[in-house]
């Protein structure tokens, strides 16, 4: 599927540490243009499941039996409209409510609104984009464009705390046209004490070879604020965390402050100016990085091996 489709990204690993030098050719990653988004005004339909996992979580998935945590990735380009119709097969109410997008009172996808859904049932909901653009009033009003996230608003509680706890979310990816697109996107979930509700010091990890133009987004849930920071490489604090040229302004950062409800994500070429390695992320916030919020970003050289690191019995994220 390309990269105007929706992707689903099986989250497994690890936590051990170990970094090599390795470092990358200068020229390797401007040998070829950077691929760019489409401008958008696409109608898109997709199915949407709710599921209880049989660990006693919960998930959302493209398909019956196939629910993940975090939920399937979507991703839209500016001006594009998307009917989800989401079943929910468990046997409490549970809905889809999204951040950053446009939608009617009908698609809010809370109790208030009588747009949750009952067991066994289905609704349709209609997310829309737009482009940036002025206003009759002369104001500037901004685009879609951005690093969102969508989640249960109802389980457990009129405001969904629990279906949030359990691995209800996932998230959205808006572009505008001329974006930079990456080679591949993995989410982070910082859910209280977790990542991806996985249990502590059981990753997830992340996998790229030396050169491969890598999309990070980052979620926060839960009840903890948490500070987000990845070892060996940095990205620019703006819209898409990249540079738009030498005179960009925005602050190039490799840590950020993240709370409840946040959401930001940025590019990064793997390995760049410090080679292949086992790079760890991690929150920064010291007691929670001891109790176990840490994964590794597992950069390979290309002939697939990273120097001085040692797996144990799991397989990376792909």
């Amino acid at each position: 599927m390309d990269r105007r489709g929706f992707n689903r990204r099986a989250l497994l690993g690890g936590a051990a540490v170990a970094t090599s030098l390795s470092l990358l050719p200068q020229s390797a990653a401007a040998d070829v243009p950077a691929r760019t988004a489409p401008a958008g005004g696409e109608v898109k339909h997709i199915k949407l499941y709710a599921e209880k996992l049989a660990d006693g979580q919960m998930g959302y998935g493209l398909e019956k039996g196939k629910a993940t945590i975090p939920g399937p990735l979507i991703e839209l380009n500016e001006g594009d409209t998307l009917h989800i119709e989401f079943e929910n097969t468990m046997d409490v109410p549970a809905s889809l409510h999204v951040h950053g997008l446009n939608y009617e009172f009908s698609s809010d996808g809370t109790k208030l609104s009588r747009s949750d859904v009952e067991p066994g049932g289905t609704r349709t909901y209609t997310w829309r984009t737009h482009a940036p653009g002025r206003r009759k009033d002369g104001t500037w009003r901004s685009g879609s464009a951005g690093y969102w996230h969508y989640h249960d608003h109802v389980v457990g509680t009129e405001h969904g705390t629990g279906g949030i706890r359990k691995g209800l979310y996932g998230p959205v990816i808006v572009r505008r046209r001329g974006d930079v697109l990456p080679d591949r996107t993995y989410t982070i979930v910082f859910n209280d004490m977790t990542i991806n509700n996985r249990q502590p010091h059981s990753g997830p990890d992340f996998e790229a070879t030396v050169g491969d133009r890598v999309e990070f987004v980052m979620i926060t849930h839960g009840e903890y604020y948490h500070t987000f920071h990845l070892h060996g490489h940095r990205w620019a604090d703006n819209r898409t965390g990249l540079l738009t040229g030498p005179d960009d302004p925005s602050q190039v950062v490799d840590n950020k402050i993240v709370g409840p409800a946040d959401s930001f994500g940025f590019q990064v070429v793997a390995g760049e100016g410090v080679g292949a390695g086992a790079w760890m992320y991690h929150c920064h916030v010291q007691s929670h990085s001891d109790m176990g919020m840490v994964g590794l970003f597992l950069v390979k050289k290309a002939d697939g091996t990273i120097p001085g690191y040692e797996p144990h019995d799991h397989d990376p994220a792909h």
